[in-house]
């Protein structure tokens, strides 16, 4: 099987289980593109997020774009995408017509209420896993204060403070944190 078709039925199982959205996909991307199939590095994963997140479009299709384009060209990029988005668009369409139907249900209310919390665990998780791939870099926790990027801690820290003491423009957070990224890291 061609590397495109992989990675088309790669999405497609993350697009199959990616309830929550954007935030609550990167780990089952991350997973499967880092971890299981070893397609890129974990740095890379994370300057994919980064990029993904600066660019207009949902983040699990701009990620889902950029490891494709990365791992097999403009036909990756295309059949990742249309990976991660088809069964979306399938499961809406299903479930429009089932809520349209069941829409006094409270069983069916309920349900949807354990999905939000279900989602909001996976936020946090792609909020933890993309924090300590800032803070300790690609060795984990488990390699101690001796691969503690401090500069990042110190970084992210000072652009908080930025926008919530004087509510800059998160445009121009954005743009100074790349010119110190390119300062400090180049």
């Amino acid at each position: 099987m061609s590397s495109v078709w992989k990675l088309f039925f790669v999405f497609l199982k993350i697009g199959l289980l990616s309830i929550g959205g954007g935030y609550a996909v990167i780990p089952l991307i991350q997973e499967q593109v880092v971890e299981k199939t070893g397609w890129i590095s974990e740095k890379m994963f994370t300057d994919i997020i980064t990029i993904s997140q600066m660019t207009p479009g949902p983040l699990a299709v701009n990620t889902s774009t950029f490891v494709g384009l990365q791992i097999g060209g403009t036909a990756g990029a295309l059949a990742a995408t249309a990976g991660c988005i088809l069964c979306g668009v399938v499961i809406s369409l299903t479930l429009y017509k089932f809520f349209q139907t069941h829409r006094k249900s409270a069983y069916v209310m309920e349900v949807l209420n354990g999905l939000k919390s279900a989602s909001l665990g996976l936020i946090i998780s792609a909020a933890c896993t993309i924090v300590l791939s800032v803070i300790y870099g690609n060795h984990g926790p488990a390699a101690g204060l001796l691969t503690f990027n401090r500069t990042a801690v110190f970084l992210v820290l000072a652009l908080l403070f930025l926008l919530r003491r004087w509510k800059m423009n998160p445009v121009v957070i954005m743009v100074i944190s790349g010119m110190a990224g390119y300062v400090c890291y180049l």
